[in-house]
């Protein structure tokens, strides 16, 4: 089963749920995928579960994971300028995970401790959505292991060589000494107000 097949499987499963607030039993995934034996259903589901876009719980009913998740109404555009009349349309329905994440094998989440990157609106207690197959280019903000230590700082060269500077002027420059490993790098903050 290729690449192609399996994000098919996933985005019925991915409908399914968004219309029936629960996943499918395997007879319903018969339905779902097109097949005629409950074994065919067993091995979708084994790859999808391999590949890490669903999960079983224990009695082995599917359990959705962060990317399956019911989409959100998206209205239309609001200021954040000047006031002006607000405009309701019908618009699409989005997925969080889907307008955030393109390689979610790749994504993962990290929670911030500390005030060192504030200044570019990252503060404690927020999430970090990092990809891990790109490669940091001057200003992103990364995820770096430097002399053995975890950090979250902007990439940046300096006249060839690689620093790590905060969003906050209590800060210092770091110039790694012996050992500078990029982790991923930063592609959304998510701050929950409530």
């Amino acid at each position: 089963m290729d690449k192609v097949k399996v994000s098919a499987y996933l985005r019925r499963l991915e409908s399914f749920y968004s219309k029936a607030d629960r996943m499918p039993s395997y007879s319903e995934m018969l339905q779902i995928f097109g097949l005629k034996s409950k074994n065919a259903v067993y091995k979708r589901v084994a790859r999808l579960v391999r590949e890490g876009l669903v999960r079983k719980d224990r009695t082995g009913r599917l359990i959705p994971l962060a990317r399956i998740n019911k989409p959100v109404r998206l209205l239309g555009l609001i200021q954040a300028g000047f006031p002006s009349p607000a405009e309701e349309e019908a618009a699409d329905l989005i997925s969080i995970d889907e307008y955030l994440i393109s390689n979610p094998q790749a994504t993962y989440l990290l929670k911030v401790d500390g005030d060192s990157m504030i200044d570019a609106g990252i503060h404690p207690g927020d999430l970090v959505l990092v990809q891990r197959d790109l490669e940091a280019r001057h200003g992103d903000i990364v995820v770096a292991s430097v002399d053995r230590e975890w950090t979250l700082k902007y990439f940046e060269r300096d006249g060839g060589k690689v620093v790590l500077r905060a969003a906050n002027s209590k800060y210092t420059l770091i110039k790694p000494s012996q050992e500078l490993l990029i982790a991923g790098v930063v592609i959304a903050n998510v701050r929950k107000y409530k």
